[in-house]
């Protein structure tokens, strides 16, 4: 049986300054240091990147960005290449955030795009996925879901030798930022639904390694019960990755 490691990540989003991340980057850098169960990533605004990528020096913490664009260079203002941010040290990078879908217009098409170019420029791609409030409510989550990874993946599906190091985030939009986290039972079933859908598009090897983690919501009171689901690989956390005490012991859940 293939065994998946969990990935605690924390997505930053516009948040923290230079003191304020050396602070934090501190306390989970002390917290890790005698626990590997887990991979641990951070997700740090742009402009922090260099600076957390020199604080994590030789820990375990692993550097990613929260966006970038799909054009490798060129006349786009204000953007972000895949190659400056590999340049700057990131392994990862979150795309399909549904603030970038729905704060800035953000389709699956052009997120496909985004995915595709992160893998052949060896950057591992967080794609999050999730329904509306809307859409639950009228019964719309595996149609949403499956709208949104049938094109957000359709470059990856068309690879001959799709990248099985892609990771997929779970993220119902209602419960993001809201306080309200979808039921371990809630989270499970979406993510089985995932996972038989990655086996239907890709091969069943690929949907036995592929993480998939859930976020909305997720606090040091929830995560051990989320996490003991078996389809639940691990958490995309926001606000409660800000506070490094709190941060570490969503890491330390078990």
């Amino acid at each position: 049986m293939i065994e998946r490691k969990p990935l605690i990540a924390g997505n930053w989003k516009m948040n923290m300054n230079v003191n304020d991340s050396t602070e934090l980057i501190n306390i989970i850098a002390n917290g890790i240091v005698d626990y590997d169960r887990v991979d641990v990533l951070v997700a740090p605004p742009f402009t922090l990147i260099p600076h957390v990528k020199q604080l994590i020096g030789n820990s375990r913490i692993l550097l990613g960005a929260q966006n970038m664009h799909s054009e490798i260079s060129g006349a786009y203002t204000g953007e972000i290449s895949g190659p400056m941010i590999k340049e700057s040290g990131c392994s990862h990078v979150i795309l399909g955030h549904s603030e970038r879908r729905s704060l800035f217009k953000e389709t699956s098409y052009e997120i496909n795009l985004k995915v595709s170019v992160a893998v052949k420029l060896g950057i591992i791609p967080i794609l999050c996925v999730g329904e509306s409030l809307d859409q639950r409510e009228a019964g719309q989550t595996f149609e949403a879901l499956k709208d949104q990874l049938d094109v957000s993946l359709k470059n990856l599906r068309d690879m001959k030798n799709p990248d099985i190091s892609t990771i997929i985030a779970y993220e119902p939009v209602w419960a993001i930022g809201t306080g309200k986290t979808a039921a371990p039972e809630q989270a499970e079933e979406v993510h089985q639904f995932i996972r038989k859908w990655i086996e239907k598009n890709f091969d069943s090897v690929t949907a036995r390694q592929v993480r998939i983690l859930y976020g909305g919501s997720v606090k040091p009171g929830n995560v051990s019960e989320l996490m003991s689901k078996p389809d639940i690989d691990g958490v995309l956390v926001g606000g409660a990755s800000l506070k490094g005490d709190t941060f570490v012991q969503i890491i330390r859940y078990s």
